[in-house]
């Protein structure tokens, strides 16, 4: 079948049109989405009701997502992804040579999101959601700020720092070994594991934090805050 120019002209726009009408009603499902996880939390969150929240049918808004999980999974990679490029930009934006401050600035920068976003905080690192499990496709963004962490620790090896290592138990080590050859890094296992420990312990703050569960105890967070920071790079640093 051939076609005048006028005709390709007229096609062009209908693909496009299309295609921003699915963007809207994805970012309208995904906004109501949110809304949810901040009124009811992620464990009731309901496709069916982000289409009656739209004015849509539910068999509609299944084209978009067909399932909880799916519109939970892509919940989820958007918030790792968000929370992974703020880190990134607070972290590139530091001296590459200060290990120490971009180490400091990742973690600064995990806080202020965690601080800004709550919910989707607690989507990530709060009560696991009966019944889902997380593709592995959510594993590459979950450890994205890790990496950070863990990056300016090995570039400071790599200057010659004297890093302090965590002595690890019997079993651990080739493990540890394994796991710094997939990550390309040339630290010692028990460096790397002062890192990853370093890491854990930052959401472990931050979940102490967000959840109340420093009420009554700490009233000034943000020193707070700089004194776990002092401590963790006290223990990779010395």
């Amino acid at each position: 079948m051939t076609t005048n120019a006028g005709d390709d002209d007229r096609a062009r726009p209908t693909g496009g049109v299309r295609e921003r009408a699915r963007t809207e009603i994805v970012e309208r499902a995904l906004a109501s989405a949110h809304r949810q996880l901040a009124e009811v939390g992620a464990a009731a969150l309901s496709v069916r009701a982000v289409a009656r929240d739209l004015g849509m049918a539910s068999s509609a808004i299944y084209r978009y997502f067909p399932s909880r999980d799916a519109l939970l999974t892509r919940l989820i990679t958007d918030a790792y992804v968000d929370l992974a490029d703020a880190a990134r930009r607070a972290e590139q934006a530091v001296d590459r040579a200060d290990h120490q401050e971009r180490f400091r600035a990742t973690a600064r920068a995990t806080r202020r999101w965690a601080i800004a976003d709550p919910h989707r905080y607690a989507l990530l690192y709060g009560s696991p959601v009966p019944g889902y499990a997380a593709p592995v496709d959510t594993v590459e963004p979950a450890i994205a700020v890790g990496l950070l962490l863990l990056g300016a620790v090995d570039d400071a090896a790599a200057t010659g720092a004297s890093l302090r290592a965590v002595p690890v138990r019997a079993g651990l080590a080739d493990e540890f070994a394994q796991l710094a050859q997939g990550l390309g890094a040339s630290v010692a296992p028990g460096v790397l594991a002062a890192g990853i420990t370093a890491w854990t312990s930052l959401y472990g703050h931050l979940s102490f934090e967000l959840f109340g569960h420093l009420t009554d105890v700490v009233t000034d967070r943000d020193a707070w805050f700089e004194t776990f920071l002092d401590e963790q790079i006290a223990r990779i640093w010395g």
